[in-house]
């Protein structure tokens, strides 16, 4: 059989491999380089070049998108702004906030560890104020001092007047020896009283006797918010017949519950019914501590009652809210399984003081968690609740403390106390006060029942003015009559002569509230 003939293919000549090549990888498809996008480019650059970018982004949305009180009013607006334009996460912050809110405000980690340890770094530890408003008094004098101060030694005490630092009249530039500082802020006062570490002062004392003397500024000073604790007893005020507690508390601290533990078991102690609560430079804190105060003031009638409902943001809970409640209110606190409220309450305070009165004497300073306690107890005590001194601040509202990084167990370490971590503390507005009877704090502050000026002519006792109106009140049934003061030193006709204080500041009032932990409605 003659074989098939097998089939011989002529090699392609090298030209037409070279010409179908191009053909083949035509076939085969080429990698697509996309073009250079220089608005990316761009973008990235600025995020890479902006150390806070994260943080900033955190700050959006986990915080402000989420607990924010006026989120449905700036999302919009918010979720359009770049945040590496912003030059730093403070300016961020503050374009992240409603138009009308003047209370939200954010802090870097030294200032919030200050705040909570109370350890105040390069002080005097002094506060000073001026009588501009009632009296036209431009002198300098201290509203209070605290425990350990380097003046405190020097028998300086609230009332001693500030006349010259290292021999020049720090409030008249026109004196002799003046300081020859003009403007809206005594400046030579600022930057001599915060920035010397050893200064020569004068003062005179109370008792009208000048004292010149020279202290070295503490490098820290660790102070607590409870600054007075005392007992007024019968014979230190005409017709008093029973002891009366006065307490003065500067500040809600969490760290420093035992300031209030330790106040009302002095006043326990005495038989103390009739009590006297001085916040009029207490600008709020920590709601736990707010929570603490109440839970000792609060009448056996309030068991198990709201003193403070707060409303949220429409993500949060809208008219839903959460409730801080006297004690007794919370049966899975009781320690031994018991359901009786007042067994519970009796073991776990049993100091309580279940006051027959209570005055609470304020000013402009009291704001916030102040008012909050205030305006919570009113409908439990009615007329046996009274304020005696000066309109307050006007804060209806609170925050929540938001921190950054903040991870679940970021916030448990910071729980802990360990803030190793932390770099930035946000407190905007995340919730609005009003009472059991749906009572808010007015926006315009409460006006006492007795308007009284701050008396910084006296130290606190039986003789300043806020005190003895209260004192008198429970006497008599009535406030004594307005006072009328000669005063001896007087600045000229300039109303810049006055010095910035505490409450000046746009961080005032504080109501703050640890993270919640919640379902989001949608």
């Amino acid at each position: 059989m003659k074989k098939k003939a097998e089939m011989k293919v002529k090699p392609l000549s090298r030209y037409w491999l070279l010409a179908l090549l191009p053909l083949l990888t035509l076939a085969m498809g080429c990698p697509k380089v996309d073009p250079v996008d220089p608005a990316a480019e761009e973008e990235a650059r600025k995020i890479a070049a902006d150390p806070q970018y994260t943080a900033k982004q955190y700050l959006r949305s986990e915080y402000m998108d989420i607990y924010y009180y006026w989120r449905d009013q700036v999302n919009a607006r918010n979720a359009g702004y770049k945040a590496y334009d912003f030059a730093d996460i403070y300016d961020f912050f503050d374009a992240l906030l409603y138009k009308d809110d003047r209370w939200s405000w954010m802090c870097d980690k030294q200032e919030y560890i200050s705040d909570e340890t109370g350890v105040i770094s390069g002080t005097w530890g002094i506060s000073l104020s001026q009588s501009v408003k009632y009296f036209r008094d431009y002198s300098l004098r201290v509203r209070y001092i605290y425990p350990g101060s380097p003046l405190e030694p020097f028998g300086i005490t609230r009332g001693a007047m500030l006349t010259h630092i290292n021999g020049k009249n720090v409030w008249d530039d026109k004196a002799e020896g003046g300081s020859g500082f003009t403007g809206d802020k005594l400046d030579f006062f600022q930057e001599q009283y915060y920035s010397a570490q050893t200064l020569k002062f004068t003062f005179r004392l109370v008792n009208g006797v000048d004292t010149t003397f020279t202290a070295t500024r503490a490098s820290s000073l660790s102070t607590n918010p409870g600054l007075i604790t005392r007992v007024f007893q019968p014979g230190e005020f005409p017709g008093l017949t029973e002891p009366v507690g006065y307490f003065h508390y500067l500040a809600f601290k969490a760290n420093f519950l035992d300031d209030i533990h330790d106040a009302m078991a002095t006043f326990h102690a005495a038989g103390v019914k009739k009590l006297i609560i001085d916040l009029r430079y207490n600008g709020g804190g920590d709601s736990r501590a707010s929570q603490l105060l109440v839970d000792y003031l609060a009448p056996k009638s309030a068991e198990g009652k709201p003193f403070v409902v707060r409303k949220h943001n429409s993500l949060v809970g809208g008219d839903m809210d959460m409730t801080g409640y006297v004690i007794g209110s919370d049966k899975s606190k009781y320690a031994d399984g018991s359901k009786d409220a007042e067994a519970y309450w009796d073991k776990v305070y049993p100091n309580r003081i279940n006051p027959e009165q209570l005055y609470f004497i304020v000013g402009p300073g009291s704001a916030s968690a102040s008012e909050m306690v205030m305006n919570g107890l009113r409908p439990y005590m009615g007329d046996k609740q009274q304020m005696v001194g000066d309109t307050t601040y006007g804060k209806p509202n609170g925050m929540y403390v938001l921190m950054y990084p903040g991870s679940d167990d970021d916030y448990a370490k910071y729980n802990s106390g360990d803030y190793s971590k932390l770099q930035w503390v946000f407190l905007p507005i995340c919730f609005f006060n009003v009472n059991s009877n749906g009572q808010s704090i007015p926006w315009d502050g409460f006006v006492p029942d007795r308007h009284t000026p701050d008396d910084l002519y006296h130290d606190f006792g039986v003789e300043e003015d806020n005190i003895k109106a209260c004192l008198t009140h429970l006497v008599t049934g009535s406030y004594p009559a307005a006072s009328t003061k000669s005063i001896e030193t007087k600045a000229p006709e300039k109303t810049g002569y006055r010095i910035e204080v505490e409450e000046d500041s746009p961080k005032w009032g504080r109501d703050w509230v640890q993270k919640p932990n919640f379902s989001r409605k949608n």
